[in-house]
């Protein structure tokens, strides 16, 4: 990472401020991105859609951001990343408000493409700028910090959005993280410095990563993951609705929980991934399995779909921290390509997995696409643990670049 101070503020306050500035970047991204998983009865009601037909307002922000992470990384290169950065989130502003008064359900797709279009683009650009704005001994903390975005927004935004929903109306939720975004977009001009391209990522790169071992693992076990958590999570307010009985208030308040386990998952993850990597993948993916699979037995009352809410996500708040780092452990000396694959992947598996789950939602029921998710998710244990063994390697072990 290069060493020039010019890039950097001219103080190191400014410079962690605008370190949180990134952070609250990505997470009204991901709020953004994943708010209609607790709003999508309401939202397909208001539309006269059903609930697989709006789990595309899911899938089709994944597709696009799945494209356009190495897309805009790509062709931007050697552009000013703060120019950028703002760009992208003014566009999510943008779309934001388009959602939040979108008349037909074809207004609030083109919304949602916006919003992958923002997601793969400000992902891939600004996880890889902490190097530049703190000095080196304090880039790995900043690193994690920006990245704390990632479950923040997934276990935190959903909830927090379903109750402002609840309160005021699903449009409402939109119309807050739009003023979010414009406010994240006055934080980026005020405190990013100038950020002239450096060491810009090229297909090559992006070609010699994807050669890696160590990345074919990390793909793997990140596709099948997010395949299982995205197919199953994204119809969890029909389920908890439709068979545990619970009223729309109280779906925000499970989430809610749901939402804090998740935290407390990311940092145990965090604690441990350093030192076990592959293990403690291994163990979100079997939580992840646990909890589908017991759900259609246990959900029918609310203290069992409390109880395995929590659970799921204490395992999924460390899933995003196990998988970005298995891509930088393929690629430790490129990491703004390691985290354009790790972009690109989940989100085009985070799209893949809500539309299977509609299909599914809409051909069998609800409680059919929590044991597909489950037994998905069981195979990507066992699969990362057949990896593991194959190398010689125990299952915890990081050695040699592996994910």
């Amino acid at each position: 990472m290069s060493t020039i101070t010019l890039a950097r503020p001219r103080s190191p306050l400014i410079g962690w401020l605008a370190v949180v500035s990134l952070m609250l970047g990505i997470f009204t991204i991901v709020t953004s991105e994943i708010l209609p998983i607790g709003l999508l009865p309401v939202i397909g009601a208001d539309f006269g859609v059903s609930d697989g037909t709006t789990g595309l307002t899911m899938t089709l922000p994944g597709v696009v951001a799945a494209v356009a992470a190495p897309t805009v990384t790509l062709t931007t290169a050697r552009l000013d990343r703060r120019v950028m950065l703002c760009v992208l989130m003014a566009v999510l502003a943008m779309a934001d408000v388009l959602a939040a008064v979108a008349t037909s359900y074809w207004v609030m797709l083109i919304s949602r493409a916006l919003v992958g279009l923002t997601i793969g683009g400000f992902w891939s650009i600004g996880a890889g700028l902490a190097g530049r704005l703190v000095p080196p001994p304090a880039v790995g903390t900043a690193t994690a910090v920006i990245f704390s975005s990632v479950p923040l927004g997934s276990v935190l935004g959903v909830p927090a959005g379903t109750l402002i929903g609840d309160l005021a109306g699903w449009r409402t939720a939109f119309l807050v993280l739009a003023a979010l975004a414009v406010l994240v977009l006055a934080a980026l001009l005020t405190l990013l410095p100038p950020l002239p391209a450096q060491q810009a990522t090229s297909p090559r790169v992006l070609l010699d990563l994807l050669r890696a071992r160590g990345t074919a693992i990390a793909l793997s076990a990140t596709f099948l993951v997010v395949l299982a958590h995205f197919g199953t999570y994204t119809y969890v307010t029909p389920f908890l609705q439709d068979v545990t009985g619970l009223a729309p208030a109280a779906v925000g308040a499970v989430l809610l929980a749901y939402g804090v386990a998740g935290v407390a998952g990311n940092f145990l993850a965090g604690r441990a991934v350093a030192a076990h990597p592959r293990a403690t993948f291994a163990v979100c993916g079997c939580l992840i399995a646990a909890t589908t699979l017991a759900l259609p037995s246990v959900g029918g009352t609310a203290v069992g779909a409390v109880a395995s809410l929590v659970l799921w996500g204490l395992a999924y708040g460390g899933v995003p921290v196990c998988s970005q780092a298995s891509f930088i452990a393929a690629s430790p000396h490129t990491p703004e390509a390691a985290t354009v694959v790790f972009t690109s992947s989940f989100q085009a598996t985070f799209a893949l997995g809500a539309f299977l789950g509609g299909r599914v939602v809409d051909a069998f029921s609800v409680s059919t696409v929590m044991i597909c998710g489950g037994l998905v998710a069981l195979l990507m244990a066992v699969s990362l643990r057949a990896f593991s063994s194959a190398e010689g390697a125990p299952p915890g072990s990081g050695r040699g670049g592996r994910s």
